[in-house]
Order: C-alpha cells, then sequence, then structure tokens
C-alpha cells in the first residue's frame, strides 16, 4: 500500500494536498536534459566549452541539467542512462557522424539536431557536395585524395591554385591548409590524412563567408565573417580579436538566391531541428560551402549571434533547440 502522500504517475506526481509548487493536485516533473560535451574527436576542448556555455544558460526552472562528458563511445550507454533528451555538443567523430544518434535513439532517448542518415551525410564533405552539385546547388570544385601516392595532379592543375586542403570528415578548421602552389600540396595532404582516411582538395573561392542558422526549416539573420587572417581558419574561429562577426542584410537578388539555397540544401539533405549553413560570395554569386548540423554553442558562438540580433536570449534560443528537436524525433 502506498504510505507516501506523493506517488509517481507517469511523467507527473499526485499529492493528497493543493499547494507547495502543486496545481489541481498535479506537478509536472522536470525533463532531464543530458548535456553531451567532450567526445573523442579533434574538437573535443571545443565541444567542452560548448557544453559549458549551454549547462550555464539552459533554464534551470524548467529543466533539471545533467552535464554528461563523454571519454569513450561505452559512455554514452552508461551516463545517459536515465535522462529524458540529450543536448548533443559533440563535434565530429562520434558526435555529428551519426553514429551517437543511433546508440540515442537505440537507447529510446530522443536528440538534439539531425536524424542518424543526415547527420551521418553532412558531415562527410565529399558526399555532401555531391548531393548539391546532383541537386543543382552551386559548390566549390573538389578532388579527393585517399593516398599521397595516389594524387591526381593533373585534376587539381585544373582546378587551379590556390586550392584549401583539409580533412573529409572534419571540423572546426582542424588540419585546414590554403596551399598557394604545387609544392605545399603534398605536406597539407599527409597533414589532413593524420586525422581522416580522405582528403579533400576544394577550389579557393575568394570573396566574402556568410553563415546563416536554419531552425525547424526558417532561415535567421545572416552572420558576416571577416577573419584578420587569410581565411576563417581555427585562430580566427576560437581566439578572441582575430575575426569579426557580425549580423547582415544582403541586397536583392542575391538575398532571394541565397535563402532558396539554403531552403534547398535544408531540403536535399534531409536536415531536421538545427543547422548552421557556410556559405561564399564570390562577385555577387554564392557557392555552398558546408553544413554544420551541430553548430558551435558558446553565448558567442555565430548562431547565437544570429538568434540574439533580434533581441531573443540564448536561453530562448536553448529552449527552442530542444523543443523543435523534441518535434523531429516526434515525441
Amino acid at each position: 500500500m502506498e504510505t507516501s502522500a506523493i506517488k509517481k504517475l507517469g511523467s507527473f506526481e499526485t499529492s493528497e494536498t493543493k499547494g507547495n509548487g502543486f496545481i489541481g493536485g498535479l506537478q509536472l516533473m522536470k525533463m532531464k536534459i543530458g548535456v553531451l560535451m567532450g567526445g573523442i574527436s579533434s574538437e573535443r576542448e571545443i565541444s567542452l566549452k560548448s557544453g559549458e556555455g549551454i549547462v550555464s544558460n539552459l533554464d534551470n526552472e524548467k529543466y533539471e541539467i545533467i552535464p554528461i562528458v563523454i571519454d569513450s563511445k561505452e559512455d554514452v550507454f552508461t551516463k545517459c542512462r536515465g535522462i529524458d533528451f540529450a543536448l548533443n555538443v559533440l563535434h565530429g567523430e562520434f558526435g555529428e557522424d551519426g553514429e551517437v544518434q543511433a546508440i540515442l535513439s537505440a537507447m529510446g532517448i530522443p536528440y538534439s539536431g539531425c536524424g542518424v542518415a543526415s547527420s551521418a551525410l553532412a558531415l562527410d564533405k565529399d558526399m555532401t557536395k555531391k548531393v548539391l552539385q546532383w541537386a543543382g546547388i552551386r559548390t566549390a570544385d573538389w578532388v579527393m585524395v585517399a593516398d599521397i601516392d595516389d594524387i591526381n595532379f593533373d585534376a587539381i592543375e585544373k582546378i587551379g591554385y590556390p586550392v584549401f586542403v583539409k580533412p573529409n570528415n572534419g571540423g572546426s578548421s582542424v588540419a585546414t591548409h590554403l596551399v598557394k602552389k604545387k609544392e605545399q600540396l603534398i605536406p597539407a595532404i599527409v597533414d589532413a590524412l593524420k586525422y581522416d582516411k580522405l582528403a579533400m582538395v576544394e577550389e579557393y573561392i575568394k570573396g566574402d563567408e556568410i553563415s546563416t542558422p536554419v531552425i525547424d526549416g526558417k532561415i535567421y539573420p545572416v552572420m558576416a565573417i571577416k577573419p584578420k587572417g587569410e581565411f576563417f581558419d581555427i585562430t580566427a574561429k576560437y581566439v578572441v580579436g582575430e575575426c569579426d562577426e557580425f549580423v547582415i542584410e544582403l541586397e536583392s537578388p542575391l538575398k532571394e538566391e541565397v535563402e532558396q539555397m539554403l531552403i534547398d540544401t535544408w531540403r536535399e539533405l534531409k536536415l531536421e531541428g538545427y543547422a548552421r549553413i557556410d556559405m561564399l560570395i564570390r562577385d555577387k554569386v554564392p557557392y555552398l560551402l558546408e553544413v554544420n548540423t551541430l553548430p558551435g554553442m558558446t553565448p558567442t558562438s555565430l548562431m547565437p549571434q544570429s538568434w540574439q540580433s533580434l533581441g531573443l536570449t540564448y536561453q530562448e534560443l536553448l529552449t527552442t533547440m530542444i523543443e523543435v528537436s523534441l518535434k523531429a524525433r516526434q515525441v
């Protein structure tokens, strides 16, 4: 026989008395939000910073916040038990590649951002560009390299120097090199292959870089990126003062073309929840650069800056991210 005055009933509690936070004898339990951070990729430290920002700013009156530092793949099975929702801020391998999403799905835990297939696709730069190219979405030319003994120099010469060399599945500009002449190519590819099985050699689009959040299919204010160096490298991204970032209003007809590319990319890659989509603008012509399904989420990251330009708070952004992700998971 139940002896306590309070007993659990699903996600509610019932009470024999009113008051003390109970409404009509019912009290909704706080949703347990596990903030997954850290991880096993080269972007671990960046993920930890994002996670710390989220933990500090989540609505603790609405949610029970549980920081979860992931040090191995096994941690997801052991540390995520009992949470109601996984707010995933793991970057790169075992974060954005669909693997942790698949594990959480198998455990019955709804999670933030895109699903398994779209996460895996968007992290794979080569496959993303192939899908975009097939769909008629403009992107820079590229060549893939799996081994330094099998480099297609003729194809790279056809693209023309300078080129960018980067790991195919990398992020945060880790091991990304601007190669200005042929002599620099092999060392750059060797470095990129330290982080992934494939390296991408990509056409250098000299122009203005922009980044746009898309949340539940809705386009948010466009951020302009003006690095102090030659490109938006890891220093420009994470060292204060090395890059200027600000909201801009594109002029027509460029604005309409960019917006159509954003919606087409969202649709073709089957994105869900939220993402940040980056482009380059050369001579008023936009090129899709890459898609970030788990963008950086420190309070000063690009996505929060875009959101806050509308007079909305960082905490409201985090709540919206949870709500649209629950909608995507059909919870």
